[in-house]
């Protein structure tokens, strides 16, 4: 049942859609609630199968959402010393996988400088990282706009030879983009945990001193761990840039980062399921409350809910749920094995 745990809640959210009817509004948060997903799972990888807590995980996916819309939009920069970048336009297409290069770009060098020292550092450095990079967005106008914000960039367009292209504009189409690219994002992290490199990543998370007992490379596993996750961070940021079409240096708003930790640890951090779990409630809880109270209502709410959730099950919903399935399923296995001993 846990193996077919994934697929179902694969197919609802692929027939979702043909539930709720095309409402712009509903498809609009479940689009906004899908690209939060990515990015918490990205960030699962360090916090739930690493330990490391990011809290500047939103510099790598504003990086990616700032690298993809320049990439589409062409600039013309100038960088002193008689040099000057002239970028044209490219197709989406390609910012989109140098949106996660470059997002990854950064993640190895966060990783390189704090995962030496790990711990409170890290946290540190990231948060610092962070904040350079939203003043970055917000000073450096020539380049980014400032806070004028970057508007037209383009959607994006996929085409196959001799079927013709698609410019993805609709809102169902941006939904079943960010479907896939989910789908793909999670597949690759099960790949990864189910692997060597996973278990050596839960080694560390549990045991350090042992981890580095057995030969363990600490600081390159966790770097390697950091580089994924940013470029998983960084896909998020491209899509995000790319459905909305206009960016700004709020994308760095730490409140998204504090957003992405509540979904990974609601859900469940350090199972595959927990971040889309959480993401799912945490996404769509605003939009439920919504229409029935004040915006200051609702934030109380939605933290009174965080805390029921770590009060009854303090390792998250996906844990709490496995197992509850394990002791009801447990009294039943002993009894028929009771039953069928000579």
């Amino acid at each position: 049942m846990t193996r077919l745990a994934p697929l179902a809640i694969l197919a609802g959210l692929g027939l979702l859609p043909l539930v709720l009817g095309t409402n712009p509004y509903l498809l609009n948060a479940l689009i906004t609630t899908g690209i939060l997903i990515v990015a918490a799972m990205s960030l699962n990888l360090l916090l739930g199968f690493t330990g490391q807590l990011s809290l500047g995980h939103i510099a790598f996916f504003g990086i990616g959402a700032y690298v993809s819309a320049l990439t589409s939009l062409g600039f013309d920069v100038d960088l002193g010393f008689g040099l000057r970048v002239v970028h044209e336009p490219w197709p989406a297409a390609i910012g989109f996988p140098l949106a996660i290069l470059a997002a990854a770009a950064c993640g190895w060098l966060v990783g390189r400088l704090s995962f030496r020292v790990r711990g409170a550092y890290f946290v540190i450095v990231t948060i610092s990282f962070a904040e350079v990079v939203r003043l970055v967005a917000l000073n450096w106008v020539e380049l980014t706009q400032g806070p004028l914000a970057l508007t037209g960039i383009p959607a994006f367009t996929l085409g196959l030879p001799g079927l013709g292209t698609w410019t993805l504009k609709t809102k169902l189409q941006n939904y079943y983009l960010v479907l896939a690219v989910g789908t793909l994002c999670y597949l690759i992290v099960a790949r990864l945990v189910g692997s060597r490199f996973g278990r050596a990543m839960r080694g560390l998370k549990e045991n350090e001193s042992l981890a580095l007992s057995v030969g363990i490379d600490a600081t390159r596993t966790l770097t390697i761990a950091a580089v994924i996750s940013a470029g998983m961070a960084g896909a998020a940021g491209s899509l995000y840039a790319h459905y909305l079409r206009i960016i700004d240096p709020d994308v760095f708003q730490f409140s998204t980062t504090v957003t992405m930790v509540i979904m990974v640890v609601g859900g469940g951090k350090g199972t595959l399921l927990g971040p889309i779990v959480g993401g799912v409630i945490f996404g769509m809880l605003p939009v439920a409350l919504r229409p029935v109270m004040a915006p200051e209502a609702q934030w109380m709410v939605y933290g009174l809910v965080l805390i029921a959730i770590l009060f009854m099950v303090p390792k998250g919903i996906v844990p709490g749920l496995a197992g509850l399935v394990r002791r009801r399923t447990a009294p039943a296995s002993t009894a028929l094995a009771a039953e069928v001993r000579p």
